[in-house]
């Protein structure tokens, strides 16, 4: 008798050692958050996925705005070694969806009530045909412009511009005192953040989606654009001559350190000034972009999803993918890289007033039809274009030779590329 159950709590116990080593498994994500504020999210969710009883396996691609992640994941996934999860976005998902390398997120997406936790506008990035193959980490607004305070004050400037005009003449004042008025770095995707912030503040929210996401010709040649292509010449000027090929994060430190008073990059330059122990409203400020307080162009992280076929392989993905969407780090991760939850009904109460602004104006955008995609952060057109456009407007910012008129003509004829 002894003997009998001594032998069926052994059979019970390899039993739950066979199920623990299907459940339980090597996670590989590829992933270009290197950054302090970002860096710090990715070991949070090292460790929700530690707890589950995964071996997280880092593949961290630094560099290029995520171009650089995207060179290697698709020599990865053509050699037909994927990793589990790779962090793609916008319209690039249905692209490698198309293909037919993502994994069906369905299930997971139903038992986490998905469709229940997120924006129309953000679950359709998420899908292809109807099924969820990515998973949502956040909302950035790009559309941001961060200013030292201390260093404002000490070149007499009193309140954060809200107007191009009232922009330059502040710029002005700082250049004057012996600063860099603009901290930039010379990569295309930030020059291309900078000038979607000016065609948005310019042309407003109906033109910038007829420019930047239906790339329609007419808006591309008109005088609007005309005007935001003389806005972004203008504020060349009040960069520094180190830019070129300087990250963004290096370009925060600047205004951190008063060595320059503003920025206009996304709400992740907050994450570094919080990663610094900066206090927004004393340190730091933040406003939305001159002429784009009424708008909002989001750009949103997202782990896209690929087939594997190892059984335990797969439950590691779907616990990643339910990690990812849940409150836990979904409030973690926010809170340190200074976006905003992309699940819907979190408690904001320990998000700071920049955080607050965002939701409040996401949730304003996306009903007054001002909530447009940030083209310069793969959320608006498909690749081949976005990047035709970047290099076109790299090279208008950076050759004054080019007039405007040929600036306006390369960057319509980059619109058309397929």
């Amino acid at each position: 008798m002894k003997f009998a159950l001594l032998k069926q709590s052994a059979l019970a116990c390899s039993a739950l050692l066979l199920t623990a080593g299907v459940m339980a498994a090597d996670v590989e994500v590829l992933h270009y958050w290197t950054a302090g504020g970002e860096a710090k999210s990715v070991v949070e969710l090292k460790k929700i996925m530690q707890a589950k009883g995964h071996v997280w396996k880092d593949f961290a691609v630094a560099g290029g705005g995520g171009d650089n992640a995207a060179t290697v994941l698709k020599s990865r996934v053509v050699s037909g070694n994927s990793p589990a999860a790779a962090q793609v976005k916008g319209p690039a998902i249905q692209e490698w969806a198309s293909e037919g390398v993502l994994a069906n997120l369905d299930v997971v997406a139903k038992s986490e009530k998905w469709d229940s936790l997120l924006p129309p506008v953000v679950a359709d990035v998420m899908k292809y045909k109807g099924a969820y193959v990515a998973a949502p980490v956040n909302v950035h607004r790009v559309n941001w412009m961060w200013a030292n305070a201390a260093l404002l004050k000490k070149s007499g400037v009193g309140a954060m511009p809200i107007t191009w005009d009232e922009f330059f003449v502040a710029a002005d004042k700082v250049k004057k005192a012996g600063f860099i008025a603009v901290a930039h770095g010379g990569q295309n995707w930030q020059d291309f953040t900078t000038l979607e912030s000016i065609v948005l503040g310019v042309g407003g929210a109906a033109f910038y989606r007829d420019a930047f996401v239906r790339l329609d010709q007419k808006a591309l040649t008109s005088d609007t654009m005309k005007k935001s292509l003389e806005v972004f010449r203008k504020m060349k000027s009040y960069t520094d001559a180190a830019s070129p090929g300087r990250d963004w994060n290096l370009a925060t430190a600047m205004v951190m350190q008063e060595k320059a008073a503003f920025q206009f990059m996304g709400d992740w330059a907050k994450g570094e000034f919080l990663a610094a122990g900066k206090v927004p409203g004393k340190d730091f400020l933040c406003a939305a972009a001159p002429g784009t307080a009424n708008a909002f162009t989001f750009n949103m992280d997202s782990f896209a999803m690929f087939k594997l076929k190892d059984a335990g392989a797969q439950k590691a993905q779907a616990d990643l993918a339910a990690a990812i969407m849940g409150q836990e780090f979904q409030e973690v991760f926010n809170l340190n890289k200074g976006s905003i939850p992309v699940r819907m009904g979190m408690n904001m109460a320990k998000f700071d007033d920049c955080a607050k602004l965002a939701a409040k104006d996401f949730a304003e955008t996306a009903k007054s039809g001002a909530l447009v995609p940030s083209i310069a952060h793969s959320m608006a057109v498909k690749p081949a274009a976005e990047g035709a456009l970047k290099d076109a407007v790299s090279q208008f910012w950076n050759d004054e030779k080019i007039s405007v008129a040929d600036g306006m003509k390369n960057i319509a004829k980059a619109a058309a590329t397929k």
